[in-house]
Formats: C-alpha cells, structure tokens, sequence
C-alpha cells in the first residue's frame, strides 16, 4: 500500500540510532562536492539523493542533508579526492569505538560506500542529524543486491 510522503528528519546519539540512519541512507547516491568538512567547527555535512524505502513500494528519492557534530577528523580511502563531480553510493553507516576507555564515547562513524570507498569520521561522540529537504521525484529504478549464497 502506498504511504503519503513524510519528510524524514532522525537524529542520532548513540550507535543504535545511526542504524535508522544507515538503513534511510542505504543506496544514497552523492557528488563528493556536495561533502564538507569543516575543522574549525567540528561539522561533516553531506548532502544526498536518498531512495525512499519507506514509501511502500513507489520509486522516488528525495534530497537529503546530513550532518555529524563533534567530529575531530576525517579520512578517506578509495575516494577520488578532488574530484567534485565524481558520484558515490552510500551503502552503510556505521560505528566503531575507541579502544581506549578514557575516550568514551568517541570512535569512527564509518561511512561504506560501493566499489570500496569508505569515509572514517572521529568523534568525541554521536551527535548527527538527517533531514529531507526536498520533495520526491521518481526514481528511474529500485536499488537491488545480490546477496551472497554461502
């Protein structure tokens, strides 16, 4: 049955409230231009094109931003840095803590992306917002994956 569009708006402090945010954010696709770290204020935001998986079978995206407070740096491996225009497809969010406890509750968000890229956000904490801020359009296609038979 189909759902009237909701904008979506999650928050998350902890780790098991990054996991409705991965799981809104599975399949985004993103222009790393449209990533921005800023040092100075401890901000990584992002700004995606999210597939709606909530609208009860209707293939539609809609823009989203996203953003992560408290974080302390940013590493990346297997993403073109510089490269503006190059496009990405989010595949999961998730968290890592720190080994040291005197640094509770600090670790990675861990970012996986298709392909291997993967973005590694240190924080002092989970503390990071989703907001939809467009209206949905159609989506050309239904993101799918094969899953592994073991």
């Amino acid at each position: 049955m189909r759902r009237p569009y909701t904008p979506l708006r999650l928050s998350a402090q902890d780790a098991s409230d990054l996991e409705p945010i991965s799981a809104a954010l599975q399949d985004a696709i993103a222009q790393l231009g449209d990533f921005e770290f800023s040092a100075r204020q401890g901000q990584f935001t992002m700004a995606f094109n999210r597939f709606c998986w909530e609208s009860g079978g209707r293939a539609q995206r809609v823009r989203t931003g996203v953003q992560f407070a408290r974080v302390e740096n940013a590493r990346s491996q297997n993403i073109r840095q510089g490269a503006s225009d190059a496009v990405v497809s989010l595949l999961a969010i998730t968290f890592e803590p720190d080994n040291d406890p005197s640094k509770e509750p600090g670790g990675e968000v861990v970012l996986t992306f298709s392909g291997g890229g993967e973005l590694r956000l240190a924080v002092e904490c989970i503390e990071s917002v989703l907001a939809d801020i467009s209206a949905p359009w159609p989506a050309s296609s239904r993101p799918e994956h094969v899953l592994d038979e073991d």
